[in-house]
């Protein structure tokens, strides 16, 4: 192998983000695993929700997502349906569908949540306020 093909990684590598943990004006922290160029497909976040906290009401323009419950309890509402979410529980939320999820418990609900397509923010939609 020459010099300069050792230097460069694999087209289907992807270096772990620097970016880290962040907090949004949904009333979360994410941080995203995996959301790139490279995997139109998919993406992969953790949703971290303070007890007591609400998400905001919104919806993902032609994106569906998948939340598996790593911790906590709470409650999620898909089109004005509630569901209570523990450990383990998975929901699907179908493409544009009204949704927030709210922390039931005493300690952090932490989420997986899988975008198809990937996540992008203009496809997020600030059912509150009217604002996306």
């Amino acid at each position: 192998m020459n010099e300069q093909a050792a230097a460069r990684p694999p087209d289907w590598y992807i270096p772990a983000s620097e970016a880290g943990e962040f907090w949004t004006g949904e009333r979360c922290y994410i941080t995203e695993l995996l959301n790139t160029d490279k995997s139109p497909e998919v993406s992969l976040a953790v949703a971290r929700i303070e007890p007591g906290v609400h998400t905001q009401l919104h919806s993902l323009t032609g994106i569906e997502e998948v939340y598996v419950v790593r911790s906590g309890r709470g409650v999620i509402e898909i089109d004005g349906v509630e569901q209570e979410l523990a450990e383990g529980d998975q929901a699907i939320v179908p493409a544009s569908a009204a949704q927030r999820v709210r922390n039931t418990g005493g300690d952090d609900l932490c989420c997986y949540c899988l975008c198809r397509p990937r996540f992008r923010p203009e496809c997020y939609v600030d059912l509150e306020s009217g604002a996306s």
